[in-house]
């Protein structure tokens, strides 16, 4: 097959994928915000089909191109360097940059871990009802600032809510709401963060049943879905404290690593040790010690 044939064979293929997306009420590229499709478990497709202008002036197709995609992700509301340094979350040019080469080198660390893939990556404090979302954040952020990648920040942890002040749009239904009620579509669930390249999904209303609800098929084809939409997403898991919660555990089963925090004066070496032997997974992949 020649070059024109396969092209059009290409494009062909995109206007059918286009017009099955259209039917299940998929975001359009002129909406500018790349979102979900509207369940898990539909049929998977590969996105942007795109035409690419080779250096000879000739043209070449291509099955994925990361440039476009990554472009379409919404942030209609971006943070200021003022309000992001207010809220504690990292930024290229922060006055405190070894923080900020902290998270450089744990995204550098990690990445080498699955050679440089994408990856899901669970986050759980060991500290007593910790609160995690801010360190899960700024782990996500860190991804996001790599211009080729995308970061998606799942929250995971009903029984706090410090994501929605982290993000710059209001937050409505979550993880524990779509899993629970199947009229929800994926896209009712992620919003932009106020930081370029970086949407989040909120932890959901339905607290008291999340054991349950993460247990559950719905929450395995979500996470699965969420994984496999994109190939240059990174995903970060917020969970719940690891040594309070039967939630970290089930969550654990969905990531490719896991990495621990350690508040300060909180936790003995002794339960860090013992928190990593009732992993009991080759997954852990470090700490973060938080202040």
């Amino acid at each position: 097959m020649d070059d024109n044939k396969l092209y059009n064979a290409l494009l062909k293929s995109q206007e059918d994928r286009q017009k099955r997306a259209a039917d299940l009420g998929e975001a359009r590229a002129e909406d500018g915000f790349r979102k979900e499709r509207p369940f898990a478990g539909s049929e998977t497709s590969k996105p942007n089909w795109v035409r690419i202008e080779s250096a000879d002036g000739g043209d070449s197709p291509t099955v994925y191109d990361s440039s476009v995609s990554l472009g379409l992700i919404g942030n209609p509301r971006p943070w200021s360097r003022e309000q992001l340094r207010e809220r504690k979350i990292i930024y290229p040019g922060m006055p405190d940059k070894e923080v900020m080469d902290a998270y450089r080198e744990l995204r550098i660390q990690l990445k080498n871990r699955v050679n440089g893939a994408k990856l899901t990556v669970m986050f759980s404090s060991l500290g007593t009802g910790s609160n995690s979302v801010l360190t899960a954040f700024n782990l996500a952020v860190s991804f996001a600032l790599d211009s080729h990648t995308s970061a998606l920040l799942i929250d995971c942890d009903p029984h706090n809510d410090g994501l929605a002040g982290l993000v710059s749009n209001p937050i409505d239904f979550g993880v524990t709401d779509f899993v629970s009620d199947k009229s929800l579509s994926i896209r009712s669930i992620l919003y932009p963060s106020g930081v370029d390249r970086l949407s989040v999904i909120p932890a959901g209303t339905q607290a008291s049943s999340a054991v349950e609800l993460f247990s559950s098929v719905r929450m395995r084809e979500l996470i699965n879905e969420l994984k496999s939409r994109y190939p240059d997403r990174c995903i970060v898991i917020n969970a719940p404290a690891f040594r309070e919660s039967t939630e970290a555990r089930i969550l654990e089963r969905f990531t490719d690593l896991v990495v621990f925090g350690v508040p300060f004066g909180e936790v003995t070496g002794e339960e860090v040790f013992e928190s990593v032997e009732a992993l009991g997974s080759d997954k852990f992949s470090g700490l973060v010690f938080q202040e």
